[in-house]
């Protein structure tokens, strides 16, 4: 494995480094949209809506297209490593900024200890030994990578992408050659189960919209590249690339793969895991090993780009005086090592309370980033508002355009508002989005405090 970076003299004193590689930010791009929640998540989809679910992919997919549209849009017209939380400053006033950082520094950080204890959890029924072991292990060596510079982290998640996206082409492959009849040794053939046993929307639209909001959260770290690329030799480039491909990309590995399944099973056969069924009736041997191991790697880089995720939100808020001082801090690669460990501490204060504290009290602390991407989604469009008005009004061009803006963007907002007003009818929702509005509301308060205190002390 090649980790070399780029030569660390271009990198300026107390700065980030910029020793991502163009195939790194391409192949983050490529495979970032591929998480765990792909495998493990659409069995839920599927048994909510049942074939229709590839119209709740489709309607999730869009928001994504357009909210990477829009922030491709900023990012390329200034690339900063704060991304949508220096844009939702500069668009809103600070107290906008600081509370969408902080909130999604607070979803990743969550992250690392779901994410840790998933794969702890396969290492456990693979290899033996205590879950948490495997849960410090993965935790401390994705650490190690991520403080020994960004170039490691780009390479690490380089192989976990390579590995991700042969999978789902090898799934896709595999299946349409059972869809049209000539795998050898497969079970099951054709399309029919697109309409069989109870129609294509065999639970009605209202379960198309259900499952959306499962299947939109399959989606969340796409726009991960717009913070990566800043680390990078030439920012702009690497954004325009990966917002002009986010249509393929989800149109290949989501839809895709997803008709595949709904396409070769009855909806409500799939089971646990829509991936290994498909895998199990065209009969691929030893399914569910290959599995475990598609699923640790995307729950690796999931944790990986977690852990650089929160650290680079934590760092571009201490630079705007949002964070305490000391995050600030880089080592002579330019990695910003204390807020990595920060980052590290508080996600596996959150490992070891999900073993110790009681199901409910670590269920709670989940259910306050439950809708926070949305929240993120919906800063995004708002600030693209704002600013996209401001550049056309100074005659600023980017590399990435908005389509059909302010128009498009205003169809956005609403959209986001509605599936939000959904949450919180939908029960199986409702905690998620009543906790996260609560935890938003704090950080905006304190965000809208702050900003009046720094206010009258400045006059």
């Amino acid at each position: 494995m090649d980790t070399s970076a780029a030569p660390t003299t271009a990198t300026a004193p107390g700065s980030l480094g910029t020793s991502l590689k163009p195939r790194h930010i391409t192949m983050i791009s490529i495979a970032g949209v591929i998480g765990a929640g792909l495998f493990v998540g659409s069995a839920t989809a599927i048994d909510q809506a049942g074939p229709a679910v590839l119209i709740s992919y489709l309607l999730a997919g869009t928001l994504v297209v357009l909210v990477m549209r829009m922030l491709g849009e900023m990012a390329t017209a200034d690339p900063d490593t704060g991304s949508f939380s220096v844009y939702a400053d500069r668009a809103l006033g600070r107290w906008a900024g600081f509370s969408v950082g902080w909130l999604y520094w607070w979803f990743w950080v969550l992250v690392i200890p779901t994410e840790a204890t998933a794969g702890a959890t396969i290492l456990t029924d693979l290899l033996g030994a205590p879950q948490w072991i495997w849960a410090l292990a993965i935790t401390v060596l994705l650490t190690v990578t991520n403080l020994a510079s960004v170039g490691n982290y780009g390479e690490f998640e380089f192989w976990f992408a390579l590995i991700k996206v042969v999978a789902i082409i090898a799934f896709i492959v595999l299946g349409v050659l059972a869809i049209v009849g000539v795998l050898p040794g497969s079970n099951v053939s054709g399309i029919s189960h697109l309409w069989k046993p109870d129609g294509f929307m065999p639970n009605g639209f209202g379960a198309v919209i259900s499952a959306m909001l499962v299947t939109m959260f399959s989606f969340i770290g796409t726009e991960i590249v717009t913070i990566a690329a800043a680390e990078s030799p030439d920012p702009a480039s690497g954004i325009s690339k990966a917002v002009n491909s986010v249509i393929w990309r989800i149109s290949l590995f989501y839809l895709g793969s997803i008709f595949v399944v709904v396409a070769l099973l009855p909806y409500n056969h799939v089971g646990r895991g829509s991936y290994q069924a498909v895998l199990d009736a065209i009969g691929v041997p030893g399914t569910a090993t290959i599995m475990d191991i598609v699923i640790l790697t995307a729950v690796a880089s999931c944790l990986n780009s977690s852990l650089y995720t929160a650290s680079r939100m934590l760092y571009s808020l201490g630079a705007r005086g949002d964070a305490p001082r000391a995050v600030r801090r880089v080592t002579p690669k330019g990695v910003p090592w204390i807020a990595i460990l920060a980052s590290m501490v508080v996600g596996f204060l959150a490992v070891i309370g999900n073993y110790v504290l009681p199901g409910k009290i670590f269920g709670y602390l989940l259910a306050t980033s439950g809708a926070l991407a949305l929240f993120i989604y919906l800063a995004v469009a708002v600030s693209q508002v704002v600013l996209g008005r401001r550049m056309r009004a100074e005659g600023e061009h980017a590399a990435v355009r908005m389509w059909l803006f302010p128009y498009l963007t205003g169809v956005v907002i609403v959209f986001i508002v509605a599936v939000l007003v959904l949450m919180a009818f939908d029960k199986a929702q409702q905690q998620a989005i009543g906790f996260s509005l609560a935890s938003a509301a704090v950080i905006v308060a304190l965000g809208v405090w702050l900003q009046r205190r720094r206010s009258s002390t400045a006059a």
